[in-house]
Parts: structure tokens; sequence; C-alpha cells
């Protein structure tokens, strides 16, 4: 919703430039809206970015915690991220099989997910 009357917004005082520029009336103010407008959009993309990623983050070190704690090893550094988020949602079971499988075949997120048999829930991501 916010990003919608943003580019409103945006629009409008994009909109507001060109009639204070045919006018000659009031440009400097008609400059400022536009670019508070762009400051403000800029401002919302990384607050959308940045808890993303440092939840992308807590997901690789929860299941490379995760593989640990299964085999004594570090999970292998050729897995995705993408391939780690679907597979957090696999069984403990399934989990060593299909990231040998993900590793290898280079299974992407989708394939990942279907063939996970025993679904784990992962009701805390935001």
């Amino acid at each position: 919703m916010l990003s919608l009357l943003l580019i409103i917004g945006a629009i409008g005082s994009l909109v507001n430039i060109y009639l204070q520029w045919a006018t000659g009336n009031g440009i400097m103010n008609a400059i400022l809206l536009v670019w508070l407008f762009i400051c403000t959009m800029i401002i919302y993309v990384y607050t959308r970015q940045f808890p993303i990623k440092v939840q992308d983050r807590v997901i690789r070190a929860e299941e490379n915690l995760r593989y640990f704690m299964l085999t004594n090893k570090p999970i292998d550094s050729r897995i995705t991220m993408s391939q780690i988020i679907a597979l957090r949602f696999a069984s403990d079971e399934e989990f060593l099989v299909l990231i040998d499988r993900a590793i290898n075949e280079n299974l992407s997120q989708e394939e990942i997910k279907k063939a996970i048999k025993n679904w784990r829930a992962d009701n805390h991501r935001a």
C-alpha cells in the first residue's frame, strides 16, 4: 500500500514540477518535493531489503547448524541460498539426502520442495 502511495506521490510531484516550470513560479518547491519523494522511495526499498537479507542469513546459519549437528561437518559451500531456503522445510530424515541431491543434481528451489515428503513447518518467517 505504501509503495503505491509513494508512486502516486512521485508522479504527482513530477506533474507539479512540469506545471511550475511552465508558469515559472515555485520551481524550487516543486524540485524539493520531487527530491523528497525520491528519497522516501529509496528509504522504503532499503527498509524492505535489509530485513530480508538478515532473515536469509539467519536461515543459512540455522541450516548450517542443523547440518553440522547431523553430520559433524560443515555444509557444502556449493549449495545456494535458494536451495537452503527450500531445504529448511525438509524433515531431518530427508534433509541430508536432499542436500546431496541438490548439490549433485543442481535442484531448483521448486524441485527441492516437490521432493520433500515430510514437511517441517516454518512458522517464524516474517
